[in-house]
C-alpha cells in the first residue's frame, strides 16, 4: 500500500514514496479509502524527527498527517457509526509510525470519523478536523463568557481563522493580529478590531483594552511575549506546550488535540458549522501526493493562507 513517508528523518528530501502494511480494521473502527490529506505544521516535525530520539524511523517509516477525507470503504464489528460503505468522511488522525493521514488508506477509531461536511470537495474538507478540534478545545479550556474580548495571535491561519470565527460563533469580542497585506482577510473571517502584529503585539492590544484581554489565544507561539496582553487573572490557550510563568494570576492552558481526537460529536458539531459556513475551509492550493515535500517546502517558508493539501486519489 502507498505512502508517502520518511525513513530517515531530515529535510525536504527525507519524503518518498514508501509501501506501508494494510492496517487491521477491529470493533469501533472503519477504514477509509484516503482522497485528501491536509499538510500542517506537525507533519514537519515528523518528517525531520523533531518528536523521536533516533535519526531513523522504525521499519516500514514514519508517515506524516493529521487530517484526512476520502470514503468509507469498510466498517468493523460492532460498530455503531450511523456511516455506510461509500459515504464521504472526514477523520483526524493521531500520528504513530507508520498510522499517518499520507497514506492510500487508514483505519481510524469510529470515534474520530463523522460525514464530511455537506458541499465541500475533499481538499476543503480535509482542512476541517484537526484545526477546529483545537480551537474548540481552546476556547472551551478558555472558558470565556459571552461579551468577553479574546485577542487571536497568528489569526491569518488556519488555525488563527478558526479562533476567530468559533470565537464570534460564542458571542465574544475578538482583537486580532494581522500584518498589512492579511488586514482585510482578518476582518472579513469576523474579527471585531484588528492590530498590527510583531514583536510588540501585546502592546498594541493593550492600547484597545488597558486593562488587558480577558483570554488570549496564542496561535503565533509568541508564549511569554505576549502573556502582557492578558489581564490580572486572565486565561491564555496555548499550542506548542508552553505553560506560563506563574506570574499575575495568568491560567495558561496548553492545547493538545489528541485530547479530544475521539470527541466524535464535537467534530461532528464542527463539521455542521462549517457546512453552514460559520467556520471557512480555506484551501491555499492542493498538490499531488508525490509533491509533499514542495508542500512541506512551502509551509516552511511561511505566508500561507489556508491548507496546503495532498491529492491521494
Amino acid at each position: 500500500m502507498r505512502a508517502i513517508g520518511v525513513t530517515q528523518y531530515g529535510g525536504l528530501e527525507a519524503l518518498h514514496e514508501i509501501d506501508v502494511p494494510a492496517e487491521e480494521l477491529g470493533a469501533g473502527s472503519v477504514r477509509i479509502r484516503v482522497n485528501a490529506a491536509a499538510v500542517s505544521p506537525t507533519d514537519t516535525a515528523v518528517r525531520s524527527g523533531a518528536r523521536s530520539e533516533s535519526d531513523r524511523a522504525e521499519d516500514p517509516g514514519d508517515v506524516p498527517g493529521m487530517d484526512i477525507a476520502g470514503v468509507v470503504a469498510e466498517i468493523g464489528l460492532q460498530s455503531e457509526a450511523g456511516l455506510a460503505v461509500g459515504d464521504r468522511v472526514v477523520g483526524i488522525v493521531v500520528p504513530a509510525g507508520a498510522h499517518g493521514a499520507y497514506r492510500d488508506e487508514i483505519v481510524l477509531p469510529l470515534r474520530s470519523v463523522v460525514r464530511a461536511p455537506a458541499g465541500a470537495s475533499d481538499a476543503e474538507a480535509a482542512t476541517l478536523p484537526m484545526n477546529a478540534l483545537t480551537t474548540r478545545r481552546a476556547l472551551d479550556l478558555l472558558a470565556l463568557e459571552p461579551g468577553r474580548t479574546l485577542a487571536v495571535t497568528g489569526a491569518a491561519g488556519t488555525l488563527g481563522g478558526y479562533l476567530i470565527q468559533l470565537a464570534k460563533a460564542d458571542g465574544l469580542r475578538v482583537i486580532a493580529d494581522a500584518a498589512e497585506q492579511d488586514e482585510q482577510l482578518v476582518r472579513t473571517l469576523g474579527a471585531d478590531e484588528v492590530v498590527r502584529r510583531g514583536a510588540d503585539v501585546a502592546d498594541r492590544i493593550r492600547d484597545l483594552v488597558p486593562d488587558g484581554a480577558d483570554g488570549l489565544a496564542d496561535a503565533s507561539v509568541q508564549s511569554a511575549q505576549v502573556l502582557p496582553a492578558v489581564k490580572d487573572g486572565g486565561a491564555v490557550a496555548t499550542f506548542r506546550g508552553y505553560q506560563g510563568e506563574g506570574a499575575r494570576g495568568v491560567r495558561v492552558h496548553p492545547v493538545r488535540v489528541r485530547d479530544v481526537a475521539q470527541e466524535r460529536e464535537m467534530l461532528d458539531e464542527l463539521r455542521d458549522l462549517a457546512a453552514k459556513g460559520v467556520l471557512t475551509l480555506r484551501v491555499a492550493d492542493v498538490l499531488p501526493a508525490a509533491q509533499a515535500a514542495e508542500a512541506h517546502r512551502r509551509l516552511e517558508a511561511g505566508g500561507v493562507r489556508g491548507r496546503l493539501v495532498l491529492d491521494l486519489r
